[in-house]
């Protein structure tokens, strides 16, 4: 009889460079569970706690944590030491009062501090939208999730204003749209891929060409410095209108 069912075991040597953990030293690595985020777009709450904040030495003590309900992610608790975590998500850690949020660097996903309040909300990049029975629309956003617009005349969805690869501000408590932001010229963005991964600015153009996908248009953003540099529009993500609504690494 044939194997049934993926492979759950991943050794470390090909294992995602994002998760900047060293490979040779042992074999084996935990491989993350299914989960909202693509395996070499996240790390998991045992790589969290043993190697970004050093709070576990093995990943035995990482899953005593972790089980214990002492982590939360986007304001629920999860149990699984295998669980993934990806750009935006906010951890948070009530016994010690203290929250992250997870952000892409040149060196892979990094924590970056956050104060209690900013801890309260999360940006999503709505990746694609769905009219679903009776004319509501379903957003589908970049963590997995999604959320219904409800709109009160299907003929006439006054209530749909959103479009693809625009990011909204959603609490975590009660999963309510706070804010939305467009991708367009002026607007804060972070590089959340490419060679420029983790460069933060503001959009100075975006050069359209006629029968090119948008993912794939070209998109020009200047550093705080003044600095230019280029990359693809699937590789940004609006995080503010004037200024960014959450805070972002002085060093990117």
């Amino acid at each position: 009889m044939g194997k049934k069912g993926g492979i759950r075991h991943l050794k470390r040597k090909p294992a995602p460079k994002k998760w900047g953990i060293e490979r040779k030293q042992y074999t084996w690595i935990g491989k993350p569970s299914p989960g909202p985020h693509r395996m070499d777009q996240c790390i998991t709450l045992t790589l969290v706690l043993r190697e970004l904040l050093g709070v576990a030495k093995t990943a035995k003590e990482a899953k005593t944590i972790v089980s214990q309900g002492k982590v939360h992610v986007d304001g629920k608790i999860r149990r699984d030491e295998y669980y993934p975590t990806g750009s935006m998500d906010v951890l948070t850690f009530p016994d010690s009062n203290l929250s992250y949020r997870v952000l892409p660097s040149p060196k892979g996903l990094i924590l970056h501090p956050v104060e209690k309040e900013e801890a309260s909300f999360k940006l999503c990049r709505i990746e694609n939208k769905t009219t679903i029975r009776d004319g509501h629309v379903q957003l589908d956003l970049h963590d997995g999730t999604n959320i219904l617009v409800r709109a009160a005349d299907p003929k006439k969805r006054t209530e749909d204003t959103y479009h693809v690869l625009d990011t909204l501000k959603v609490g975590l408590e009660g999963r309510e749209i706070q804010g939305y932001m467009k991708l367009a010229k002026d607007m804060p963005v972070l590089t959340v891929g490419g060679k420029n991964v983790g460069k933060h600015g503001k959009i100075i153009e975006i050069e359209e060409s006629k029968g090119q996908k948008r993912r794939d248009l070209l998109v020009t953003v200047e550093d705080k410095n003044g600095n230019h540099f280029q990359t693809t529009v699937n590789f940004v993500f609006v995080v503010g209108e004037a200024s960014p609504s959450i805070s972002l690494p002085e060093v990117a």
